[in-house]
């Protein structure tokens, strides 16, 4: 138990202390931990995502603690485990990998022709499913000392083995995914476990997630479209244009957040790319597009989601770019604050 009474809430973060500039040092102190993971070998067009969680944790010293809407809350504990570097240098060493055979297919090469590009996507592919092993143990781990469990990326593909993990605790549940992509191709680039494969991964492959309600979705194929349309019972989405639409023709925000929240199941689990917010408010994102939300209007989307009675479950923050610290990490810290709170409160019984 950490002794907070000499903790000034008030006063300015420490850095000597962990994220949010709270005093708590250990998985044990926390009732709350964030797994760093930084990954990003499928990207396919801005990088910057695995290098994000330092800017992202320095700028979590700025953040007041104080919140009507949270109170206390972060007494229970919020703590980030050190980021693994081995991780980071393996996703530095087949990014470099990936980038070429990219490069040679999009000139229409074929693969089997190449010894080179053959061992490419083998090893990129493996090296995907080594990342999934990694996380899967990491989380549960957390999850079996009964801790609540935030991932904090790297690109859009590293939550599914903490999703998987999730699977073993809860018989069903829903997946939230805020995003300006549906992340539902098959294999995209010749890259099995693709940050835009995720969604369709976790749909494929854990049959406890029941419902998939993604918003904000504003950039899509025809096959992610078809794979929507063959879809709809287990499938719900907001696309970003109707949305507007929707609101530009007077309706407001509020009603569209009700039928949000009517269409997710009584467990949710928050998978946050922040490239679906505006781009102005994450400009060096992986992939911007113009669009999406402001960071208020998911903030009161997640305080409604609680405010009904369901459950959080888990979430994930992915795809914050790294080449502007400031005006990035500052967003991505404050969005990190609303989840570790509004997550925290949704299991205080």
């Amino acid at each position: 138990m950490v002794d907070l009474s000499n903790f000034d809430p008030n006063s300015v973060g420490n850095p000597e202390n962990g994220l949010f500039g709270l005093p708590f040092n250990s998985v044990e102190d926390a009732g709350l931990v964030i797994l760093p993971v930084p990954w990003e070998v499928t990207v396919s067009y801005g990088s910057g995502a695995a290098r994000a969680i330092d800017p992202i944790l320095k700028a979590s010293l700025q953040i007041d603690l104080f919140d009507p809407d949270y109170g206390n809350t972060w007494k229970k504990g919020f703590y980030m485990m050190d980021l693994d570097k081995k991780i980071l240098t393996k996703s530095d060493y087949l990014r470099k990998e990936a980038e070429l055979f990219v490069d040679y297919i999009c000139h229409g090469d074929e693969v089997g022709k190449n010894n080179f590009m053959c061992k490419s996507i083998r090893d990129i592919n493996e090296g995907g499913a080594y990342l999934n092993n990694w996380v899967y143990e990491h989380t549960k781990s957390l999850l079996d000392k009964g801790k609540l469990v935030g991932l904090l990326g790297g690109d859009h593909s590293t939550p599914y083995g903490f999703i998987k993990a999730l699977a073993e605790q809860h018989d069903s549940f829903g997946v939230l995914q805020i995003d300006a992509h549906c992340d539902l191709r098959t294999a995209y680039e010749g890259f099995t476990y693709s940050h835009a494969s995720i969604m369709y991964n976790v749909l494929e492959d854990i049959a406890q997630v029941n419902k998939l309600v993604q918003i904000g979705i504003r950039d899509f194929c025809e096959q992610e479209w078809d794979y929507i349309q063959a879809n709809q019972g287990r499938i719900q989405t907001f696309f970003d244009r109707q949305i507007k639409e929707r609101m530009y023709e007077g309706e407001s925000w509020q009603s569209v957040v009700d039928e949000i929240v009517a269409a997710l199941p009584q467990k949710v689990y928050i998978s946050f790319d922040i490239d679906g917010l505006d781009p102005k408010l994450c400009p060096n994102t992986g992939t911007p597009v113009q669009g999406g939300f402001e960071a208020c209007q998911i903030s009161y989307l997640i305080k409604k989601i609680v405010a009904s009675g369901r459950q959080l479950i888990g979430f994930d923050l992915v795809e914050v770019g790294s080449n502007n610290e400031v005006a990035d990490a500052n967003v991505g810290a404050r969005m990190l604050w609303h989840l570790c709170n509004w997550l925290t409160i949704s299991n205080k019984n």
